[in-house]
């Protein structure tokens, strides 16, 4: 899409819907768009759910077939997964699950140039509410971000079935959501752009400040109803956080250093293995010290980091004794993503490095 020059951008789902039970509403969405929707998921989670799937789009008259997505969303599976629309004549697709099984859902919508719904059973990511689709290699190398013409058409948030997923799930989630806040910032403080390739509107920094405030005032808490499997109105307000207003705060205010450094943490001695969410924690320590914040800043947020357990240094990533070629190496793919713009003044290798030392210091003094 081409615009005018100083034209800004807006963009989020069709409909957003959260709350204990919120699956159930899924057949009646789902019914003005034909009635032969394909659902894709991993295995693990259309053995779950697919019966109750099945039972309420059969009460609206649908009759869905299912996908499953079988490893990492490559451009293989997303072919293959799409032949089946195609042979379904689906009119709309629902992802259900986590991160890989929405993107890999949004690739075939994108194929069949029809609406899709997404469905998280966990609130690790962002994911749903975006028109991002992260490909990646069989290796789990990222290898392109793809973008739907229009974000998801309904999000659909069952917070019963984030309450029942593994605690660990919701607080990469809040790890991923708290650096929102700060990647707006430096995007419109330089001359970075969002995903939409324009800069950002004043809301989305508004939406990015609400997201991190009510993190830090309801994540303890939400965390603590996660691991008791119990929705909370905690829980509720983290969940809405992770998933609604960080996703709006990134897609309409930009990414920044804090993403950008999870380019090589993915390739990295043990960090590879971390969740997103985690790899973004650590991420935005790095980034406030690159901004120059204050030490008693960035010790706030270490601190409030052990009470909920994120990662505050790269030893608790999963890279113990990080030496200067592992430092050298996470900055060596740092510095291919597009991110990196999207701060208030231009880094180069020095700085991050810099930047790396110092919040690996202030992490483990």
């Amino acid at each position: 899409m081409t615009l005018p020059a100083g034209v800004r951008v807006f963009g989020a789902p069709g409909r957003y819907l959260q709350g204990p039970g919120a699956l159930d509403a899924l057949g009646t969405l789902a019914a003005a768009h034909g009635a032969a929707p394909l659902v894709i998921g991993d295995a693990q989670v259309l053995s779950l759910l697919g019966n109750r799937l099945v039972m309420n789009l059969a009460k609206a008259g649908l009759t869905p077939a299912f996908g499953t997505l079988k490893g990492e969303i490559t451009r293989e599976a997303i072919a293959e997964l799409t032949a089946l629309g195609e042979e379904r004549e689906s009119g709309l697709v629902i992802g259900v699950g986590g991160g890989k099984s929405l993107d890999a859902a949004k690739g075939v919508a994108m194929r069949l140039e029809v609406p899709m719904f997404t469905v998280p059973t966990i609130a690790s990511n962002d994911s749903p509410t975006s028109a991002a689709v992260a490909i990646y290699d069989d290796s789990h190398a990222m290898v392109a971000v793809d973008r739907m013409a229009r974000n998801p058409e309904v999000v659909l948030v069952d917070t019963a079935l984030i309450a029942a997923a593994p605690v660990a799930f919701l607080r990469a989630g809040i790890g991923d959501a708290l650096a929102k806040k700060f990647e707006a910032e430096g995007c419109r403080a330089g001359s970075g752009v969002t995903p939409f390739d324009t800069r950002p509107l004043h809301t989305a920094g508004a939406i990015a400040e609400a997201c991190y405030q009510i993190l830090r005032a309801h994540a303890e808490a939400g965390l603590a109803a996660c691991a008791r499997n119990e929705v909370t109105d905690d829980l509720e307000a983290v969940v809405e956080a992770a998933i609604l207003m960080s996703g709006l705060g990134f897609e309409n205010g930009g990414l920044s250093l804090a993403h950008a450094l999870t380019r090589g943490l993915m390739r990295a001695r043990g960090t590879k293995d971390a969740a997103h969410g985690d790899q973004v924690a650590w991420g935005l320590l790095v980034h406030l010290a690159a901004e120059g914040r204050s030490d008693d800043e960035i010790d706030d947020l270490i601190h409030f980091y052990r009470r909920i357990e994120l990662p505050t240094c790269l030893a608790a990533l999963g890279m113990p004794d990080p030496g200067e070629e592992d430092i050298a190496l996470i900055v060596d793919w740092t510095l291919t993503a597009p991110h990196l713009k999207n701060f208030a003044s231009p880094l180069d290798r020095p700085a991050i490095e810099a930047a790396v030392r110092r919040a690996e210091a202030l992490a483990v003094q």
